[in-house]
């Protein structure tokens, strides 16, 4: 059994009022969350509070909540936190330092760089969604399932009724096409700078 299936089997245990499996949750990603909500703030007690409060809200709610991937579905949550308590809190969403070498210390984001970002944003989605429609209808059809739907290559060959390998390999030409389409593109518009 992989740890997914594991995950899901104390998620369900847990969700069936077993202290010990919400136990064993929380000690695996406990520093999993921690790692991931320090991306977003480096206030250490801000982070443990939202932590812990996911994880009251879990047990308090726990009949109500079954999930697919137990991992995507504590970060996202862990995420949703932080983001709330921020607003809550009148403050912007902190940006910390990357290895790459962003400014040391953390700063807020102006509305000015939202909106750049927002509209870079916006011109490489229209190029993406240019570059798709040129790809077959099978391509853009495993493109979607796998990416956009995250299914796994044994679901997405069922849906699509071929081999795994199959879509393996599908899934590979439907990207390399769509890398040719987008250099193409930005190529031509080099060309006309």
């Amino acid at each position: 059994m992989n740890t997914a299936d594991q995950d899901i089997t104390h998620w369900e245990a847990f969700r069936n009022g077993d202290k010990e499996a919400f136990a064993l949750i929380f000690r695996e990603y406990y520093p999993v969350l921690f790692r991931f909500g320090n991306k977003f703030t480096r206030d250490t007690e801000i982070l443990e509070d939202c932590i812990q409060e996911l994880f009251i809200e879990l047990w308090q709610s726990r009949s109500k909540i079954p999930v697919l991937s137990v991992r995507a579905y504590l970060l996202k949550s862990v995420k949703y936190k932080l983001l709330k308590t921020f607003r809550k809190t009148g403050r912007s969403v902190p940006f910390n330092p990357d290895a790459a070498g962003n400014p040391p210390g953390g700063f807020e984001w102006s509305h000015e760089t939202f909106l750049i970002a927002k509209m870079e944003s916006e011109a490489k989605r229209q190029q993406v969604i240019k570059a798709m429609a040129r790809l077959s209808n099978r391509q853009k059809e495993i493109i979607y399932l796998k990416y956009y739907q995250n299914l796994s290559y044994e679901e997405v060959s069922e849906i699509m009724n071929i081999n795994y390998q199959a879509a393996r390999n599908l899934l590979y030409q439907a990207i390399k096409s769509l890398k040719n389409i987008l250099l193409n593109s930005l190529e031509v518009f080099l060309v006309f700078l």
